[in-house]
């Protein structure tokens, strides 16, 4: 864990973070980029600190590994929006915020006088964020929906599943939604501040949760709506109008390898065809000996076919004869793009992963432990990422935020607490 003294890229940004689970990604991205991201919770904390799993399987307030997950580098503060002094506090953070992240229901914010509109008169400057399931307007604003439901309707659902279509689409795991809606959340906030670096003006930005998500089908909704096809399930590899030769193979130590069609060019198909050759294979493919007829594969010409169905045989039998890494680690060496299907701690533990730093200590001092968290997916050495600390116990910064940088004092802080406004 880097110390918070480090330059970061978004070092100086201050942002306000409001809501729940759909829009907590983007403030970890903002956060762990070096801005000071004030996730602001009512005084009963935010409900994703009831999420389990709980550290020790114990439940509590601040055990929650979701939570942890979510929110390192924040600072906490509590807040009771629905109170006239806890609006009246909002305002004066506002005043001094760069941006602000909000996952509340569409109308909330304007319901309560705090919305975009009422911000930018007391900070022109600020950019608004809002992350809801289908937008601020529109006939579907009121709908709920999960990660599960979200990814459902917006379409990448109905590329997930098997090859057997009589097994229902599934969703992925991961949270893939919620994610997706904040990456496009972080990449919009990112690209008005840079606008407002060269105008000086800030702006409100309506993520769609919906949208986002099927504009991320890969050729799905494209392919409908150039040529009317539609694309089916299948498992381990691209949805595809036209199906392809099964791509995963299962190694002599259990784990699985993706392998897709293993040879992309004409000098991979003579490595697979030397390979094959050493193992006792190459007579498994017959008289489709020649490199493979890519136009005549997605015409789906019955030649091509089969010489895909052969390949696919031969893989399983040579992944059947070999452990997965060793598999993989040749494959990959002679250029083929076969990766292992990791499980979680697989990942950790890779090589790659440790030679990058990718698994990150934090510590959590009043545990006086620490723990492994997933790192960085970019490295921008002039400006680090860093996990800045682990996530804040509730109401952690309310001292902070509320006496050094508002300037209330203690009978002030008491009375706001007593009032179940903090």
């Amino acid at each position: 864990m880097a110390s918070s003294a480090e330059a970061s890229v978004l070092q100086g940004i201050r942002v306000l973070e409001l809501g729940g689970e759909i829009g907590g990604w983007c403030g970890k991205l903002l956060a762990d980029m070096g801005a000071t991201v004030t996730k602001i919770e009512p005084p009963e904390g935010d409900p994703t600190r009831a999420y389990e799993p709980f550290f020790d399987d114990q439940e509590g307030v601040n055990r929650s590994l979701y939570f942890w997950h979510y929110n390192t580098s924040k600072r906490g503060v509590t807040l009771n929006l629905e109170s006239d002094r806890g609006r009246e506090l909002f305002n004066e953070l506002a005043e001094s915020a760069d941006v602000i992240v909000d996952s509340l229901p569409p109308g909330y914010l304007d319901s309560v006088d705090i919305g975009y509109q009422q911000i930018k008169t007391i900070s022109p400057a600020v950019v608004m964020a809002s992350i809801t399931p289908f937008g601020q307007d529109g006939p579907f604003k009121d709908y709920a929906t999960t990660d599960l439901t979200a990814l459902a309707f917006g379409g990448p659902v109905w590329n997930c599943g098997y090859d057997d279509h009589s097994i229902p689409p599934i969703r992925g795991g991961g949270n893939q939604g919620y994610h997706t809606a904040c990456h496009y959340a972080a990449i919009g906030i990112m690209t008005a501040l840079v606008h407002r670096q060269f105008t000086g003006v800030g702006q409100y930005i309506d993520v769609n949760m919906h949208a986002a998500l099927n504009v991320t089908t890969e050729g799905a909704t494209y392919s409908w709506l150039v040529a009317g096809d539609t694309v089916q399930r299948q498992t381990g590899r691209h949805a595809s109008v036209t199906p392809t030769a099964p791509s995963q193979v299962l190694c002599r130590d259990g784990r699985y390898l993706n392998v897709g069609f293993p040879a992309r060019t004409e000098e991979q198909w003579f490595h697979l065809l030397a390979w094959l050759d050493e193992e006792g294979l190459v007579e498994s493919l017959g008289e489709y000996l020649d490199p493979p007829n890519w136009a005549a594969m997605r015409a789906g010409d019955p030649k091509a076919r089969e010489q895909q169905r052969r390949v696919a045989e031969a893989m399983q039998s040579l992944a059947k004869k070999t452990d997965s890494y060793d598999l993989f680690s040749r494959a990959q060496g002679l250029g083929f793009q076969w990766g292992i299907i990791y499980s979680p701690e697989d990942v950790l533990n890779d090589p790659h992963f440790q030679a990058r730093a990718f698994p990150t200590e934090v510590e959590h001092p009043e545990l006086d432990a620490t723990f492994i968290y997933p790192g960085a997916p970019y490295k921008l050495p002039a400006s680090p990422w860093a996990i800045q600390s682990r996530a804040p116990l509730l109401g952690e910064h309310n001292e902070q935020v509320y006496t050094e940088e508002l300037g209330l004092d203690a009978s002030e802080i008491k009375a706001l607490k007593s009032n179940g406004v903090i």
